[in-house]
């Protein structure tokens, strides 16, 4: 039998990741959709490192494992021996993108560390906190987005990407709040919840307690500052950006999901959200606000 080569090897790699995003994190693979069929592989090499690293705990059965696959991750993205990619997927089409991109490795370790708090049922302990490991994970995913497709306008980038993470993450984690609860996570900040009375305990009891439909409104503020910062931010920003676009496009589903979790009363029991159509439609037309279209085809073919 012959070796495969290395050309079909890496073809294989990025067909995985494409995959991988299409059947996990389907907000951002129809984004990606919108950006230059050349760049693609290489945002959705991107997203599905994203989704590894954040389902580590989903994999593991206890938090030292998890940490194991962590810090191998470290150890592709830094260089060293035992960070081997071969018959890994993900990593190699991740280390071609970091190479053909010229990516910094910085802050995809950054962002693979963060996820260790995933593994420990710790709480949150404020909202800085909060911020802080949004800013690790959803935001340096869009940074590093708009580095791939847009990199002459990524520094100018920056402040949208940073305010538009903490928007989605904290979006996306009021979401999957009944998820998170029944495990025994607890994302809500302690110094949110005792502003109302609380503790860890009302995170995760499964009951809605009083006070706690006040901790979501004031997470839904926060996350509504953050989105308009970084909409005032992207207005400022010069017109070589909207080839960076398609990596920000998921940020438009952001104040759709915040109306959706207003109209919730039992947040353990309901998981709030436009429907999948509606995302693909709200995806498209800010997509074509900003002048860009989709090879939408490749989004509705069987799978292989």
């Amino acid at each position: 039998m012959s070796a495969i080569s290395p050309g079909a090897a890496e073809a294989a790699a990025y067909a995985y990741c494409a995959e991988l995003v299409r059947s996990q994190d389907r907000d951002r693979f129809l984004a990606a959709l919108f950006a230059p069929a050349d760049l693609r592989p290489h945002l959705l090499a991107l997203a599905a490192f994203n989704i590894e690293v954040a389902r580590v705990r989903e994999v593991v059965r206890e938090p030292l494992p998890g940490e194991v696959r962590i810090a191998w991750w470290r150890e592709v993205l830094e260089g060293q021996g035992r960070g081997d990619v071969a018959g890994h997927p993900v990593a190699a089409a991740l280390k071609d993108t970091i190479a053909r991109c010229g990516l910094p490795a910085a802050p995809l370790v950054a962002l693979a560390e963060a996820r260790i708090f995933d593994l420990y049922d710790d709480p949150m302990p404020t909202l800085a906190d909060l911020e802080g490991y949004a800013g690790e994970t959803a935001s340096a995913v869009l940074q590093l987005g708009v580095m791939i497709l847009a990199p002459k306008a990524a520094p100018a980038a920056a402040e949208a990407c940073g305010h538009g993470g903490v928007a989605q993450a904290l979006t996306g984690l009021m979401r999957a709040f009944p998820i998170h609860a029944a495990r025994g996570q607890c994302f809500l900040p302690l110094d949110v919840l005792a502003r109302h009375g609380l503790d860890r305990e009302a995170a995760v009891c499964g009951t809605p307690a009083a006070g706690l439909a006040a901790v979501f409104a004031d997470l839904r503020a926060e996350a509504a500052r953050h989105l308009r910062a970084a909409a005032e931010s992207l207005a400022a920003m010069p017109p070589d950006l909207r080839s960076g676009v398609p990596a920000l496009l998921p940020l438009a589903l952001v104040a759709a999901d915040l109306k959706a979790l207003r109209r919730v009363r039992d947040p353990f029991r309901e998981r709030p959200g436009l429907p999948r159509w509606r995302r693909a439609l709200r995806l498209w037309r800010a997509a074509r606000r900003a002048g860009h279209r989709a090879d939408w085809l490749s989004a509705f073919l069987p799978k292989k």
